[in-house]
């Protein structure tokens, strides 16, 4: 995965109504968006920029039937994430952190 891809998945899963729109459709398999705007207290377009940022993110996927777009999460994309990120912040032994000389922290 490269870096751009996981700081928008980073920031996607940071919102917690992003969060939340992507455990529902999680949760129910397949989720068409005007269902979706049913289920939270927000307006239809804040619903579909969400969706927008998931997608962007590569966490869900849509299809269009007629005038209706319904939306699936991409489980092999989250796994890859949540791979990568263990790898990113393995510890490290004391005896590898003595061998390998040190970074800086990112701003």
């Amino acid at each position: 995965m490269d870096a751009d891809q996981f700081q928008r998945i980073a920031k996607a899963l940071a919102d917690p109504r992003r969060f939340e729109i992507l455990e529902h459709i999680a949760q129910q398999g397949e989720v068409g968006c005007q269902r979706l705007c049913g289920c939270f207290p927000v307006r239809q377009a804040t619903i579909s920029h969400h969706l927008k940022e998931l997608a962007s993110a590569g966490l869900v996927e849509s299809r269009r039937d007629g005038q209706f777009v319904y939306y699936r999460t991409r489980p092999a994309v989250l796994e890859e994430y949540m791979s990568d990120l263990r790898r990113r912040t393995e510890v490290v032994t004391s005896a590898e952190s003595r061998a390998a000389p040190r970074r800086k922290a990112a701003s």
